[in-house]
This record gives C-alpha cells, sequence and structure tokens, in this order.
C-alpha cells in the first residue's frame, strides 16, 4: 500500500515537475519578448518550483527527517525567489520598461489553465506529506498570480503605462514569501510534532 501511494506520488510529482519546466521557459520567452516584469517574475517562480518538485521526487521514499529537509529548502527557495522578484520590479522601474498587455494576458491565461491542472492532479493525493503540501501550495499561488497577471495586462493595454505590471511583479514577489514562510512553519511544526512523538515514545519504554 505505502509503495502503490508512492508511486502514485512520484508519478504525479513527475507530471507537475515536467509541466513547471515548460511553463518557465514560456514565461521567460514571453517575459524577454512582452518586456513584462510580471512574466519573468513567474517564470522564476516556476523554475523555482521546479527545482521544489525536483527535491520533493528525491526525499519522496526517504524518511521524515528527509521530508522536513526538503521543505525547508522549498520555503527557502521561494523567499529568495521573492527577492529576485523585486530585484526585477526595481531595475524596470529604474530603467523604464513597455510591456505588452496582450502578451500577457495570453500567456497567464494559458499558464492559469496549467497551473489548474497542477492543483487537481496534487488535490487527488491522499494523506500529503510535507512536501506534497509545499507543492500544492505553490500550484495554488501560481493560479491566482496568474489571474493578477491577467488583469495587469488589461490594466497595461487599457491605460499605456507600465505600473500596473511592476505592482503585480511586486505581488508575486509577496505571495511567493508569504507562502514561503508558511512552508517552513508547517516543517517546523512537523519537526517538534516527531520530537514530541520520540520523547512519548522514550517515556513508555522507561
Amino acid at each position: 500500500m505505502a509503495e502503490q501511494r508512492n508511486a502514485t506520488e512520484r508519478r504525479t510529482l513527475w507530471i507537475v515537475l515536467g509541466l513547471n519546466i515548460g511553463l518557465a521557459i514560456a514565461f521567460f520567452a514571453s517575459g524577454a519578448f512582452g518586456d513584462s516584469s510580471a512574466l519573468i517574475a513567474n517564470g522564476l517562480d516556476n523554475l523555482s518550483d521546479s527545482f521544489v518538485y525536483a527535491i520533493s521526487l528525491f526525499a519522496l521514499s526517504r524518511s521524515a527527517k528527509w521530508k522536513r529537509g526538503a521543505a525547508n529548502v522549498s520555503g527557502g527557495l521561494l523567499i529568495l525567489f521573492a527577492l529576485g522578484i523585486l530585484y526585477d520590479a526595481w531595475r524596470r522601474y529604474v530603467g523604464g520598461s513597455d510591456p505588452l498587455g496582450t502578451i500577457m494576458i495570453v500567456m497567464a491565461l494559458v499558464a492559469a489553465a496549467i497551473n489548474a491542472l497542477c492543483v487537481w492532479l496534487l488535490a487527488r493525493l491522499r494523506d500529503p506529506d510535507v512536501n506534497i503540501r509545499a507543492a500544492n501550495t505553490f500550484s495554488w499561488y501560481d493560479f491566482a498570480a496568474n489571474l493578477g497577471i491577467v488583469v495587469a495586462g488589461g490594466l497595461v493595454a487599457w491605460l499605456g503605462t507600465n505600473w500596473p505590471d511592476l505592482v503585480v511583479g511586486v505581488i508575486v514577489a509577496g505571495i511567493a514569501a508569504w507562502g514561503g514562510v508558511g512552508i517552513l512553519r508547517d516543517a517546523h511544526g512537523e519537526h517538534h510534532k516527531a520530537v514530541h512523538n520520540d520523547d512519548q515514545v522514550t517515556k513508555d519504554s522507561a
């Protein structure tokens, strides 16, 4: 039963990993072409997610301690990614940019559909461990960020200015940082639970 569950989780993570790598490439390409901070931000997000899914796959068949360690790395990567987005938004604010609203909307809608598929795939897994929960957090935040890019793209096309693109980039960074902190808290809670269970076993055997 445990082996079958691990096989299902592994297959799901491989699918989600492949989808996120593809999205990262598409976001970088469309962000460079469309001069969009929000699209580049989501490209960095999906690249970060891909690293996290790879770490989760590595930790899947290992001990609970390994899984908690992988979750800590995941949370830290999300926070680092958020700092990278803030730097990119600041660079575009100082140097100026001319984002293409139509490219932003089309790419965000495609990505939202793919992220919804990732959420559905991960939600099907029963009794998810801390890494699967982290993966689900990423997919939900990605989906929300893509909806924000759709709104920003509409405002860019309507107003002919770059500030909605920069604002969404900063918001995506904030969402990512919040998600990273949440994952670190989850991993910390799992650690305390494990320590408590070990202490209880020690007392019972004394």
